[in-house]
């Protein structure tokens, strides 16, 4: 399944500026950058829930903020891109 991670940390202090660099280096770890703080990741049911638990480690819920959406199939149906960025094919060649 796709989905889509969407994230606001607060990075008001040290620690806020430390959780930053953890949620995006998970969000890495998992999918690509579609902007600043938005990824896209194709994951299975269990890896989603890990991703979730990961995600939710790293953050203060108190603070910050955490969106995760689910890209219902099919997705070239609810995925329109425009302009530079075009997302990788994953499930085509990794080398061209």
């Amino acid at each position: 399944m796709l989905i889509l991670v969407a994230y606001d940390v607060s990075t008001d202090t040290r620690a806020g500026c430390r959780r930053l660099r953890r949620v995006a280096k998970v969000c890495e770890s998992m999918g690509q950058r579609v902007q600043k703080s938005v990824f896209e990741c194709t994951v299975d049911e269990m890896q989603f829930e890990q991703l979730e638990r990961r995600l939710l480690s790293e953050i203060d819920e108190k603070e910050d903020c955490l969106r995760l959406y689910r890209i219902t199939e099919p997705v070239s149906l609810r995925v329109r891109e425009h302009g530079r960025f075009r997302a990788l094919n994953f499930d085509g060649p990794l080398m061209i």
